[in-house]
């Protein structure tokens, strides 16, 4: 193992001869590489100091880059050039197969931890049957946050259709509210009602993932598939957003729903993390709901598997590395990251239970996963192929900018280049 030894007060060579007789004295410096929205930043830092003071000859250093395409683009030439950080933290199902793990990343099937994940997280983080990340987080759900005060000040239904739910919009926009905030300066952002739609997708066309994957089926020639786009256009067409959508921010979303300025907020339920952090007093104000398809007898949720830790084959501490991991995948860390940013969906580990007093937005999507078929993996997690530049083409559609058959086909362009660039066969 090499290690990091800091040379204080003394020559160098004195305190390597004092360090070789007494290696106590020696410090392995972990480098460790987060996406840096606050929940994440909050989860982690909760997990580094809970880790060092059970090894207090490790320290580790915490980095952080931007979301979306811009933090993908940080991942993926970093890791190219050697220069990834010892542990770092990235997104499971899709986007960990463009980074070819079997090349890029170390083997973490032997951690003691894999022993108590969720087969289902496992599925997500597997290739050529190894393991190669640990959950950080718990299981969540795309859909529409909503503002629960709101819903009970204008005499509000919780929506089943698209149409109840423009209806909905309509009323909050009359009586002097944001209806939908939508928030592009965080481009990510912009793909919930396109992404969070797989559920009705899947209900309409069941075989669209495989399809999609072996190239048999298109965005733009599939009309459930093409739903997303349009659920972006029939929102900005209505007028329903906030005056500032280009230049407003996830955290300016979030702050919206929950302080009632906005009713509805299109966003993944992992933002319970910022919620807590940032709004603590208006927790309880805010609610869930999956988004809502054409018929009323389809109602369920797209769920997201959370994002993983791993470890760079590049690393030049692997075994302390696997040490921390373990300790962050296993049931003393899943609950600390549970502690830290409250719950945003079911528990990935066997032991870490939900505490009893898990806020709205959790209790409202619990009741479809106790439900048999009212949940489905999102796209992302059931195909390898997902377009990177999906974010920049739902702004774009969410502007007015380009319409929605455009945008299809655009997209279908966008996923082709990425599935020849993973090698997957018939493309």
């Amino acid at each position: 193992m090499t290690h990091r030894i800091r040379l204080i007060l003394a020559g160098a060579s004195t305190l390597v001869a004092l360090a070789a007789a007494n290696p106590s004295n020696a410090e392995t410096t972990l480098s460790f590489l987060i996406d840096n929205s606050p929940d994440t930043v909050a989860a982690a830092e909760a997990l580094v100091a809970a880790y060092q003071a059970k090894a207090p000859d490790v320290t580790i250093e915490i980095e952080q880059r931007p979301g979306g395409g811009e933090g993908d683009n940080i991942v993926k030439t970093r890791l190219a050039t050697g220069e990834m950080p010892d542990v770092f933290l990235y997104n499971s199902g899709s986007l960990l197969q463009a980074l070819k793990p079997a090349q890029t990343l170390v083997d973490l099937s032997s951690l003691s931890s894999q022993a108590k994940v969720n087969e289902g997280f496992k599925s997500v983080v597997r290739a050529e049957d190894k393991l190669y990340g640990v959950p950080f987080g718990t299981a969540m759900a795309g859909g529409i946050l909503y503002n629960r005060k709101i819903y009970q000040d204008l005499g509000l239904s919780v929506p089943k259709t698209w149409a109840e739910f423009l209806a909905n919009n309509e009323k909050v926009k009359a009586a002097g509210k944001v209806a939908v905030a939508q928030t592009y300066r965080d481009t990510w952002t912009s793909q919930l009602f396109v992404l969070a739609d797989y559920y009705n997708l899947h209900a309409a066309v069941p075989n669209f993932a495989s399809d999609y994957t072996a190239n048999k089926a298109k965005y733009a020639e599939t009309p459930a598939a093409m739903k997303g786009f349009e659920r972006l256009k029939d929102v900005h067409d209505a007028g329903l957003m906030n005056e500032d959508f280009g230049a407003a921010s996830y955290d300016d979303g979030l702050r919206m729903v929950a302080t009632g300025e906005a009713a509805h907020y299109p966003m993944l339920t992992f933002a319970v993390g910022v919620l807590k952090q940032n709004y603590p007093e208006n927790l309880g104000d805010v609610g869930f709901f999956a988004q809502p398809s054409d018929d009323a007898a389809v109602n369920g949720l797209t769920v997201w598997m959370p994002p993983a830790l791993y470890i760079p084959a590049a690393s030049q501490h692997i075994e302390e590395a696997k040490k921390f991991v373990d300790f962050a995948g296993g049931v003393e860390g899943c609950k600390i990251t549970v502690d830290t940013n409250t719950v945003q969906g079911p528990s990935l580990v066997d032991g870490c239970d939900l505490p009893a007093d898990v806020p709205p937005v959790v209790k409202d999507m619990l009741p479809y996963f106790e439900t048999e078929g009212k949940t489905t993996p999102a796209l992302e997690f059931v195909s390898p192929v997902k377009g990177p530049s999906l974010e920049q083409i739902t702004v774009e559609v969410g502007s007015g900018i380009r319409q929605p058959a455009d945008a299809a086909k655009l997209y279908d362009d966008d996923v082709r280049k990425q599935a020849k660039q993973l090698g997957l066969p018939n493309w």
